[in-house]
């Protein structure tokens, strides 16, 4: 494969947002690695979908430790992507890691000791050929590790020099405003919350968007399809090769139900209206909230990523477009 020379027009091609209050933008959508960069995946796939993605803007690399198969794999394979076509252009990405899952074996492997997150970085930037990433994020709260030392952990690696930016994901609006009191008081850039949030999965509307916009964060959410369940993969069913299918994936086929694609069968239409794809529908209706800074999409062909950033042309809605939507969405509700 010839050497990789980033498109001209790259930064005419997608819009950003300041993330929070904080001097830092993001481009509307960012690219996960979760699924689609271990050893189970095309090397050169991989490697097309992160060119394609900075080819149109898409400045945004988001991984974690463990994102593979096998664990640290993903970031093993940026690692050399990133050597070869992209160090050139380093000052221009934001690569972001976490920790707070099981990576490795034994007490010291998982959730927000810090021990755990202090470890578990430097082993990621190892594997990926960094001196530091832009944001790191502690990936989910820890019961049972006081708030103050895994958030002194992140102040920590932000004044080795390891880390830009914190973030955090999965917390609760409760824990998201202790943490941001005791990293304010620290000093210590915490910028941007990483929640799950989709049409069917609105949790973070009960008091966490609230949160962020009084605390200056930006947020980033993942899961904006519900795993394909708002694409049109399963209008007619679930198809033999899908993830549903699979036993013991990441999709329970057991959550879609009979009402679940009654849904996605009305929200389809609407978007059909608006000359959209359900995809995309689902991705313009999560950035319509000026809370939301940035998408994170998860895709394994080129088609698909240029599907999700022509989302993009067409992110107003109508108020009767959105009522419509919200009295759908309230079926999943009764």
């Amino acid at each position: 494969m010839k050497s990789y020379v980033a498109a001209e027009d790259r930064y005419e091609k997608i819009q950003y947002r300041r993330c929070g209050k904080s001097g830092l933008q993001l481009p509307l959508l960012s690219l996960g690695l979760w699924h689609n960069f271990g050893n189970t995946t095309s090397f050169e796939n991989s490697r097309q979908l992160l060119r394609t993605a900075f080819d149109h803007g898409i400045t945004h690399f988001d991984l974690a430790n463990n994102y593979g198969p096998p664990y640290g794999s993903a970031e093993k394979n940026f690692g050399k992507i990133y050597k070869e076509d992209f160090q050139s252009y380093r000052d221009e990405l934001l690569i972001s890691t976490k920790a707070g899952w099981d990576m490795w074996p034994g007490p010291y492997g998982n959730f927000g000791s810090r021990k755990y997150l202090i470890a578990s970085l430097d082993q990621s930037l190892k594997r990926m050929g960094l001196e530091y990433v832009d944001i790191f994020y502690h990936h989910r709260p820890d019961p049972d590790t006081p708030l103050e030392e895994t958030m002194g952990a992140l102040d920590q690696i932000v004044r080795q020099g390891k880390a830009l930016y914190v973030g955090i994901s999965q917390y609760t609006a409760d824990q998201t405003a202790r943490a941001a009191l005791i990293l304010k008081k620290l000093g210590t850039p915490f910028i941007i919350h990483q929640p799950r949030y989709n049409m069917f999965d609105r949790w973070v509307e009960n008091g966490l968007l609230d949160t962020l916009q009084q605390e200056g964060l930006g947020s980033i959410v993942f899961s904006p399809l519900e795993q394909g369940i708002l694409t049109s993969k399963y209008l007619q069913g679930i198809p033999a090769d899908s993830r549903a299918a699979i036993e013991g994936g990441y999709l329970d086929k057991n959550k879609i139900t009979p009402r679940v694609l009654e849904q996605v069968k009305a929200l389809n239409k609407i978007a059909e209206s608006r000359g959209q794809a359900l995809a995309q529908m689902a991705i313009a209706w999560l950035l319509k909230d000026q809370r939301v800074t940035s998408v994170l999409i998860g895709v394994s062909k080129v088609s698909q990523l240029h599907d999700n950033i022509a989302a993009l042309d067409h992110l107003e809605f109508s108020r009767e477009e959105l009522l419509a939507i919200a009295a759908i969405l309230k079926q999943e509700e009764q």
